[in-house]
C-alpha cells in the first residue's frame, strides 16, 4: 500500500513541478492529466481530492505569485507583459484579478508593497503543496544553541485564531511606522497555547519584533518585552510554514524523551526569516523553533 501512494504522490508531484516550469504555456486539462500519465476524465476530480482546489485555481495563483515577484523584482518591465504572461488577455483583467488577491492594484505593488495580504492569498498554493511533503525530523535536525537576551515590542493576540489576521495586520503597520524592517529587526512568535485548544477563545501568541528602542507606556498597539537569554533546542522549519504543529510535535514527543534534557518555564516560540527580492521585502518564510531548555 504505501509503494503504491508513494507512486501515486510522485506521479502528482511531476504534475506541480510540470507547471512551475510552464506557468507561460498552455496548461490545459488534456496536457496536464497526460503528464502524470491520468485520465483527463478523471483528473480533474483526483486533483482537487489531492490538493484541496481545482487545477484551474491552482495555476491561477501560481502565475499571480509569479507575477507579483515581477512586479517587484522586475521593474523595468511594463505591467502589461506582466499581465499577459500570467494569462490574461488585456491588463485591465489582470489588475481586478489583482486587486482582489491583494487588496492593491499592480502599480501600488510594484511601488509599495503590502505583504500581510499577500501572504494571505497564498495560504491556499502553500497548503497545497504541502500535501505532498513528507516532513520527516530527526535528532540531527536540533541544535542546541545559546541564546542571548533579546528586547522585544510585543503585541498580544488572546482569542479565535479566526482574527489573527487583523492582529497581524495591527503588527505589520506598527512595524511599518516605527521603521523596522524585517531585515534588520527580527521578528518572533511566541506560542503561549496549543495552535487548536479545546475553546478557540483560548488561543494566545505574542507577535514580538527585535528592538531595542523604548515602547510608549501608553502605546495602544505594543509593549516591552523580552525573549530571555539561555539554552534552546532549535529546529530548522522550511516547509508549510504556516501550520508548525508537526515539528512542535516532533520536539516535545520525539527530540525532549530522548535527549534526557529539560524545559525551562518559557514558552515555545519561533523566529521568521524572510527571502527578499531586490530592493523590496518578502516572498518565502523559514522559521526556527526555540524550545528553551534549563
Amino acid at each position: 500500500m504505501t509503494a503504491a501512494i508513494d507512486h501515486y504522490q510522485a506521479r502528482m508531484q511531476r504534475v506541480l513541478d510540470y507547471i512551475d516550469q510552464h506557468l507561460s504555456d498552455d496548461l490545459d486539462l488534456e496536457t496536464v492529466s497526460g503528464v502524470a500519465a491520468f485520465s483527463k476524465f478523471h483528473f480533474q476530480r483526483q486533483f482537487t481530492a489531492t490538493f484541496g482546489l481545482s487545477l484551474h485555481r491552482y495555476v491561477q495563483l501560481a502565475r499571480l505569485k509569479r507575477a507579483s515577484r515581477q512586479l517587484a523584482a522586475e521593474r523595468g518591465r511594463r505591467v502589461t507583459d506582466i499581465a499577459l504572461e500570467a494569462g490574461y488577455e488585456a491588463p485591465d483583467a489582470f489588475a481586478r484579478a489583482f486587486r482582489a488577491r491583494f487588496r492593491q492594484s499592480p502599480s501600488s505593488f510594484r511601488k509599495s508593497p503590502d505583504w500581510a495580504p499577500w501572504l494571505a492569498a497564498f495560504g491556499p498554493l502553500n497548503n497545497a503543496r504541502s500535501k505532498l511533503m513528507k516532513i520527516y525530523y530527526e535528532a540531527e535536525d536540533v541544535t542546541i544553541r545559546d541564546v542571548p537576551q533579546t528586547p522585544v515590542a510585543i503585541l498580544e493576540h488572546r482569542g479565535d485564531r479566526a482574527t489573527l489576521g487583523d492582529t497581524f495586520e495591527r503588527f505589520i503597520a506598527w512595524r511599518k511606522a516605527s521603521g523596522l524592517s524585517p531585515d534588520k529587526n527580527p521578528t518572533f512568535n511566541i506560542f503561549r497555547s496549543e495552535r487548536t485548544p479545546a475553546n478557540p477563545a483560548d488561543y494566545s501568541m505574542d507577535l514580538c519584533v527585535g528592538t531595542d528602542q523604548p515602547i510608549d507606556p501608553n502605546d495602544p498597539v505594543m509593549k516591552s518585552g523580552v525573549i530571555p537569554a539561555g539554552r534552546c533546542a532549535v529546529l530548522r522549519v522550511v516547509h508549510n510554514t504556516q501550520n508548525l504543529e508537526a515539528p512542535a510535535l516532533f520536539l516535545y514527543r520525539d527530540w525532549l524523551p530522548a535527549s534526557g534534557e529539560e524545559v525551562r518555564d518559557f514558552p515555545l516560540f519561533g523566529r521568521r526569516y524572510f527571502s527578499y527580492f531586490p530592493d523590496a521585502p518578502v516572498q518565502d518564510v523559514v522559521v526556527e523553533l526555540y524550545l528553551p531548555l534549563k
